[in-house]
Order: C-alpha cells, then structure tokens, then sequence
C-alpha cells in the first residue's frame, strides 16, 4: 500500500478518506519540519489560504488574505523535491497554486476584482456544493482518468472555494482545464509519473465517488 504524504489544512479529513478509499496509506505531514521526501510514496498538498506574493515577485494585492509562513516554506520546498525527484504529486486548490509556483508560474491575486467574469469561484457551502462546470483539455491526462464522468465528452461539474488561481502557467506545464470565465482549473506535467493540480476541491466527493477516478489513478502511479 502506497504511502501518500498529506499536508495538514482545516478540513483534512476528506483528504484523508478519499487516499485510503482509492487503495492508499494516508500521512499527515508535520510542517514544524524540514520537509523531505523520506519513505513517502507521493504526495498530495492540500487547500488552503493565500501565498506570499513575494515567491512569485509580486506586490501584494489589497484583497490577499495575510500568509502562513510556515506552510508556504514547507510546502514550497516538498513541492519543488517532488518536481526533482518525479514523485507522483496532487495539488488541491491552494495545492494547485503551490505546485505552479514552485515549478516558477504566477498568480492571479484575487478573482474578483481582476477577471472580467460573473462566474462564481467562491460557494462556500455545502462544501460539495457544484458551483460551475469545466472544460476538460481533449487528449490531457485528466480527461483519459475522467472519462466516464464527463459530459459532451469534455465538461465536468465542480464545487468551488478559492479567489485566486493560476496566472502564468509554470513552465513544462500543460492547462488540463479551464473554467468558462477562462481561470485555469487544473494542470499537469507531461511526461511525470504523476504530476497533476486541481482547483476545485475533489475530496469532498468521497461518499459519492464522482471523483474517485483521480484519486486512485494517483495512488496507482504511486504503487508504480
């Protein structure tokens, strides 16, 4: 049984149940830490609050919510040895933004007051909550794994909580997904074992397993 690293956020028991129901051996990380990859199988960074402007060079923008230090160091630094080391990776909302900057893409700040958009990113609760669709890449790792749950051969229904999101993808990395207001909606590295990044939050589906897809052919990739 693969063991997937985890790191810690307000609602980690989700994360939790979707690993182990898609055959993996869930880790919670430590952030007090150093980070290292250790005997750890993969990794999957949670959601979360906003990074610090300053790792993508940026000024802070009026609506960005105050940093955690401590978890954008942790998760940075086991983001990009993950990168190094080809260690199958999911990023999960925040876990997205952390994966595009670490491998040296930006970020748009806040949605609202920067996308000329009336689509709703922000819909808070319940948190399974579909909130819009998606468009799936056609030919995009993300399409092969979803294929029985998409619609019209390329659409998705997604809950949603987040108010920043990719701006400049990183380098070596594909668009998978892209909401109708054009914000990026996921990611992935071509050629990786496993490197992909969602911004909805998939883990709240567990009971229901419209997701149940990404998750194991991640913990397969990392049985591999």
């Amino acid at each position: 049984m693969p063991v997937i690293g985890i790191t810690p956020c307000r609602l980690l028991p989700d994360y939790v149940e979707s690993i182990r129901r898609a055959g993996g051996e869930p880790c919670v990380l430590e952030l007090s830490g150093e980070p290292a990859l250790g005997t750890l199988d993969g990794v999957l960074l949670s959601g979360g609050g906003d990074i610090a402007p300053s790792y993508y060079h940026e000024a802070v923008h009026p609506k960005t919510n105050p940093p955690d230090a401590q978890r954008d160091r942790f998760e940075l630094a086991l983001a990009r040895l993950a990168l190094e080391a080809d260690l199958p990776m999911l990023g999960v909302c925040r876990g997205l933004q952390v994966v595009n900057v670490a491998a040296g893409g930006t970020l748009i700040q806040d949605i609202p007051s920067e996308v000329n958009s009336g689509l709703h990113h922000e819909v808070n609760s319940p948190l399974y909550a579909i909130a819009h669709e998606v468009w799936v890449t056609r030919g995009s790792a993300l399409s092969a794994m979803m294929q029985e749950q998409l619609a019209d051969n390329d659409v998705l229904q997604v809950n949603s909580r987040h108010h920043q999101a990719i701006k400049q993808t990183a380098p070596g990395f594909d668009v998978s997904a892209t909401a109708p207001d054009g914000v990026i909606e996921a990611v992935e590295r071509p050629g990786a074992r496993f490197c992909m990044a969602v911004q909805w939050h998939p883990e709240n589906f567990w009971r229901t397993g419209e997701f149940r897809a990404l998750f194991e052919a991640f913990v397969l990739s990392c049985e591999r």
